[in-house]
């Protein structure tokens, strides 16, 4: 199995779309696709709403995006998380990384792009 990622420019921010599971067997290559969308002072949304399971792997992979973006000053906001990756996020800690929102219409409005 694989994550299908689309991305788009909206009002200045990159937007990029999650498709599938992010798993140990997937989230290597994601992490390689996801690196290059986080530019200097930028703006990233990563919309997790097609995602239905996310593994520690997936996690990690979560956290060293974070971490890159910290160094180059650039915003991550996680958009339509599902129950079950919200809760499995919460319980870990990991929420507390990033910003998160229900909605990417809300959100582009909110970030003045």
């Amino acid at each position: 199995m694989t994550v299908k990622v689309s991305s788009q420019v909206l009002a200045g921010a990159t937007v990029v779309s999650l498709e599938g599971e992010i798993n140990s067997t997937t989230s290597g290559g994601l992490q390689a696709q996801l690196l290059p969308f986080i530019g200097q002072g930028s703006l990233l949304l990563i919309d997790l709403t097609g995602i239905s399971y996310i593994s520690s792997a997936g996690l990690r992979t979560l956290l060293i995006v974070h971490r890159h973006a910290q160094q180059l000053d650039a915003e991550i906001t996680l958009v339509g998380l599902s129950e079950e990756v919200s809760f499995v996020m919460s319980a870990t800690g990991f929420l507390d990384f990033f910003r998160v929102a229900e909605d990417l219409d809300a959100e582009l409005e909110r970030a003045g792009r």
